[in-house]
């Protein structure tokens, strides 16, 4: 009776070991089956579809720009192009040209947030040292 008790256990152990190894290997395989399956919803291809026309549709995005001239008058539009000239020239930076009446402004730069604004305005400050940030639509660039 002893040994078939004794033959019983070591039966009923080595078969929970065996399950939990079992286990193991189906949890390892499901991992490796579906580690390079993508599985998602079709509603995603066509969000990121209707954001990319939307994208296209608005080419510009709240930021801020900053800007180094505002002049009125005759030859306002004659300094205002200059200025403009001068700043790409020498910066890089695309400088766009606006008028609201009376006034000719010059604003530069197409910065997302105004951290990123302040931090180029320190860099020309020395030379546009009437230079400030503002808010304004600026081009998107993903």
């Amino acid at each position: 009776m002893k040994k078939l008790i004794l033959i019983s256990g070591l039966i009923l152990l080595g078969s929970t070991l065996f399950a939990q190894d079992t286990i193991r290997d189906m949890a390892q395989d499901s991992i490796r089956d579906y580690s390079n399956m993508y599985i998602g919803d079709a509603r995603i291809d066509s969000l990121l579809q209707l954001s990319a026309l939307q994208n296209q549709k608005f080419k510009t995005v709240p930021g801020y720009r900053i800007q180094i001239f505002k002049g009125s008058g005759n030859n306002a539009l004659n300094s205002a192009l200059v200025v403009r000239d001068k700043f790409v020239a020498k910066y890089g930076v695309p400088a766009y040209i606006t008028f609201n009446e009376p006034y000719y402004r010059v604003r530069v730069g197409d910065f997302r947030t105004r951290m990123d604004a302040i931090k180029f305005l320190q860099r020309i400050k020395r030379a546009y040292p009437l230079a400030w940030e503002i808010q304004d639509e600026v081009n998107f660039n993903p």
